[in-house]
């Protein structure tokens, strides 16, 4: 599993994500180097795509922006290339079935390897379609990160038995965006998992505060924060690095 293991080993995980060109693949560049500074644990990349059916308006429109300014899977992975020839924080793609099957999902697969990828999360595919992506994972040494909600119920068990890497739990419904209050079903659905495999479980979708990720950081191995860092991207445009940075220390402090 390489990079991946080290993310939870004898810690929490503070997990940003940020949206690849928003506001351009430069800056993107910059903000990775950034948030590896200010503590954060795993970096997801999101491929933009016009219709994310999971992302809510901000993170849609940060993939919007994006498209408009050119940038094409071609251009994120050699800024990710770039990005590895200074740093080696564990990176893991964030994309939709439609960019990774247009541009020929082991082709796809092989520049992940090639670049330093370490795992891509494909929340359009259900965990009964997984065999379309997972064996060119396998064989290129990608983790294929599971997902599960608290709608999951019965699957989890079924979910959690084949998960490698780490859990992306899903802490409420509907699409990704900040939220005052996080689902109150987390421990549970987190119990559940345990009792099946030790795997360590991350939690995203509406985190945005301090407060919130020490007390989700409480329950579970890790915290995602996406729609709150892409907001901070969206005010501040080429000025954000000093935000995301001020940001990204706040909360990897916060859930130690």
């Amino acid at each position: 599993m390489g990079r991946i293991d080290d993310v939870f080993k004898n810690k929490k995980a503070f997990i940003p994500f940020i949206t690849a060109g928003d506001p351009s693949l430069e800056i993107t560049e910059q903000l990775i180097h950034a948030m590896t500074e200010s503590g954060a644990d795993l970096i997801e990349l999101g491929i933009p795509f016009s219709d994310p059916v999971a992302e809510g308006p901000v993170i849609e429109k940060a993939s919007l922006r994006a498209l408009s300014a050119g940038v094409n899977t071609d251009k994120i992975f050699d800024m990710v290339e770039r990005v590895r020839e200074k740093n080696q924080i564990p990176m893991a793609f964030m994309s939709y079935a439609n960019p990774i099957y247009s541009y020929g999902t082991e082709r796809f697969m092989a520049n992940c390897r090639k670049v330093g990828i370490d795992a891509i999360i494909v929340p359009d595919i259900p965990f009964e379609e997984k065999e379309e992506l997972k064996p060119f994972c396998d064989q290129y040494g990608i983790v294929l990160i599971s997902m599960i909600a608290p709608t999951s119920k019965e699957r989890i068990l079924k979910i959690v038995k084949e998960a490698e890497g780490f859990l992306y739990c899903v802490s409420s419904m509907g699409t990704t965006g900040v939220r005052n209050e996080i689902g109150s079903h987390i421990d549970e659905m987190i119990s559940l998992v345990k009792q099946v495999k030790g795997i360590p479980c991350a939690v995203g979708f509406g985190v945005s505060s301090p407060a919130q990720a020490k007390a989700l950081a409480s329950l579970s191995d890790g915290v995602i924060v996406g729609s709150a860092i892409v907001k901070l991207i969206a005010e501040y445009k080429e000025d954000c690095i000093p935000h995301v940075k001020a940001y990204v220390r706040d909360m990897s402090r916060a859930i130690i």
